[in-house]
């Protein structure tokens, strides 16, 4: 069964075929060719993987998302970001980096933001000089930060998926998230002083309290979910349904840019989102059990175990299996597919299940940047007009640094664990 299951998986992802679809189909024949299981178990496994009160969340952030572009809190973040760095070589690129770290915090999803950042700075960036490669790059990896600064759609797999905490997960994400933005900034800084962009213009202190103050409500909005879901006030779903109340009042009765007749625009796009996140939420699962079931999980540890009994090149290789696999399916599918298989190879040597989690999900935001299934990058590609080849290039140096980062969370588990203590 196993055979038939990879085989024409690969199958159809070589054919061009949806992620879920490949799943899905793969899991199917499987079952009709070598049988063993009753057809009806694929209905049954795909309705319990979804079925699931903490993933209630993930549309919950979804409109959370879609209300904060709407009702103009992403612009006042990309303004108050100005106002933080107009005076430093490069500013439009730091800005970039610093609301990707903000906005990291209110939406969930690496690809949302990447459209939300990329939309409004592109084509500012462009109008300035700066590279059309290099800015579609650090719009794509600085949207990606999105998917390690809490709250995370795929850390809220993942807790599902390995029955870990949630709250554990987003607090351990703030540090390496920080750290991954601080070396796009360092980066952006050193190409700006080469390639001579311009300064933006250093703002008054009134102007600068004045974007604060216009800011502020967005900038409260992952302090109120963090502190509300670490202190016990709110599960993770409930502050997806917090974030989302939040962004609605803030843009329709504060900022006044959210109106009533874009609602319906913005539930269809949520609606559409969630459907497809929980298709192939569902086919992953049902892919997922059918391993299990043939028990492949622990044949792969087992092999894993027996190659070396040396925890430090056992993580390495754990790492080079999910940088292979983020290239090929996307975030959430993955954990859904590996973190039953190798979590359990990660406990045995001693990782903490949440410094795993950060461990997957670093690998896998690298994954929306990689060629052929980044998301991000074909995101990113659309919105500024750069070839996905040419764009892939330009991404080598921001691989490199998310790759320094993932070294230190991997070998430093201080970086991480220290949410436990």
């Amino acid at each position: 069964m196993v055979y038939i299951l990879f085989c024409t998986f690969l199958i159809f992802v070589f054919l061009g075929i949806p992620i879920g679809f490949c799943l899905g189909l793969a899991c199917l024949s499987a079952i009709v060719f070598i049988g063993g299981y009753p057809v009806d178990i694929i209905s049954q496994r795909m309705f319990t993987a979804v079925d699931s009160f903490p993933l209630m969340a993930i549309p919950l952030f979804m409109l959370a998302g879609s209300l904060m572009n709407y009702g103009g809190i992403t612009k006042r973040i990309i303004d108050f970001a100005l106002a933080l760095v107009g005076n430093i070589k490069g500013s439009l690129a730091h800005v970039v980096s610093i609301s990707g770290i903000i906005m990291g915090g209110i939406s969930g999803s690496g690809v949302a933001d990447t459209a939300a950042i990329g939309s409004i700075m592109v084509p500012e960036m462009t109008k300035r000089g700066y590279d059309r490669t290099f800015s579609a790059a650090l719009v794509a990896a600085s949207g990606s930060i999105g998917l390690i600064i809490p709250p995370s759609i795929a850390m809220i797999i993942y807790g599902v998926t390995t029955q870990s905490s949630i709250g554990d997960l987003f607090m351990a994400g703030i540090i390496p998230g920080v750290m991954i933005g601080i070396g796009f900034l360092i980066y952006s800084y050193y190409v700006a002083k080469k390639k001579n962009y311009p300064i933006e213009g250093k703002m008054s202190w009134e102007e600068k309290k004045l974007r604060f103050k216009n800011a502020i409500w967005a900038l409260v909005m992952p302090i109120i979910i963090l502190v509300g879901i670490r202190g016990g006030v709110f599960t993770p779903t409930e502050g997806g349904a917090v974030a989302a109340v939040y962004a609605f009042f803030v843009g329709m009765f504060i900022y006044h840019d959210l109106k009533l007749a874009d609602m319906p625009k913005i539930l269809y796009e949520s609606a559409i989102n969630t459907a497809v996140i929980s298709f192939i939420i569902g086919t992953t699962s049902l892919f997922s059990w059918l391993l299990s079931s043939e028990q492949i999980p622990q044949k792969i540890a087992i092999a894993m175990l027996s190659i070396t009994d040396n925890k430090y090149i056992l993580l390495f290789l754990i790492n080079i299996i999910l940088l292979i696999t983020g290239m090929f399916i996307d975030s959430g599918p993955a954990i859904i597919l590996l973190a039953p298989i190798l979590a359990p190879v990660a406990s045995s040597l001693g990782v903490n299940i949440t410094q795993f989690g950060l461990i997957m999900v670093i690998n896998l935001t690298i994954g929306l940047l990689t060629p052929p299934v980044g998301t991000a990058l074909y995101v990113s590609s659309n919105i500024s007009g750069v070839p996905l080849g040419k764009l892939s290039a330009g991404m080598v140096n921001f691989w490199a640094i998310m790759l320094f980062v993932l070294a230190l969370v991997t070998y430093i588990p201080a970086l991480t664990t220290w949410v436990m203590h």
